[in-house]
């Protein structure tokens, strides 16, 4: 199988800052990657590094065998990266329906198609965003980047601060997602064991630099580590 996306030798950060520091991964086109660690270590700057937002001072990104290094965040969206950020961006003025519409780009996955995942949002189609409750605007962030049609799907923290029920319906929906192998996928998860769970492979960054990487279930299963780069007991 060939790699969608090679990161080579990432330092990047913020203006003058430096948050990574020589970080490489690599992902094949169906494949799924849990990254983790500490919080400030970097995980959410890795993510918008790859959607071309942070300050890249060295390394490069490959996309499908071409460098996309200096490709604006605009025309890396129109390769298929799709992004589930953590602060959701719901549009006040936009309903459910026109929060999907607006970013529709041809593929198998369509408003009809969403519904069938989504029941909870078809039936608040007609609402604003800013009337949907914590867990359907969550559901409406992720059910807004699928209808992208990505072929990479970025997810920031999507189940942080969700009521327990809400967390098993958006685990069960990632986990169909990367069983079905439609799309790669990069996670980012304060809920390790969740994570390690619903992915095939694992990087652990510790001060902007990976410190550890391996099967996510060689990791699920290594207590030491789990301890020792993420205080999991």
């Amino acid at each position: 199988m060939s790699e969608l996306l090679v990161a080579e030798g990432i330092v990047a950060g913020y203006g003058d800052s430096v948050i990574l520091e020589d970080v490489s991964i690599a992902l094949e086109q169906s494949g799924s990657l849990a990254l983790l660690g500490r919080n400030g270590v970097g995980k959410t700057t890795l993510l918008l590094t790859l959607l071309g937002l942070t300050h890249l001072k060295r390394g490069r990104l490959i996309w499908l065998g071409r460098d996309i290094t200096h490709q604006p965040t605009w025309r890396r969206a129109r390769l298929g990266m799709g992004w589930v950020p953590q602060e959701r961006f719901m549009y006040p003025s936009l309903t459910v329906d026109e929060h999907l519409s607006v970013v529709a780009r041809p593929g198998s996955w369509h408003a009809d198609r969403i519904y069938r995942h989504f029941p909870g949002l078809k039936e608040r189609r007609r609402n604003y965003g800013n009337q949907l409750s914590g867990g359907e605007q969550q559901m409406l962030a992720l059910a807004r980047a699928l209808m992208t049609n990505p072929k990479l799907l970025l997810l920031d923290e999507p189940m942080e601060g969700l009521a327990p029920l809400i967390v098993r319906d958006i685990m069960d929906v990632i986990r169909g997602l990367v069983q079905a192998g439609e799309f790669a996928v990069i996670m980012v998860d304060q809920h390790v064991r969740l994570a390690l769970s619903l992915t095939q492979e694992a990087v652990i960054l510790e001060r902007g630099r990976i410190a550890h990487c391996a099967p996510s279930t060689q990791v699920l299963s290594d207590d030491a580590t789990l301890t020792r780069l993420l205080a999991v007991g």
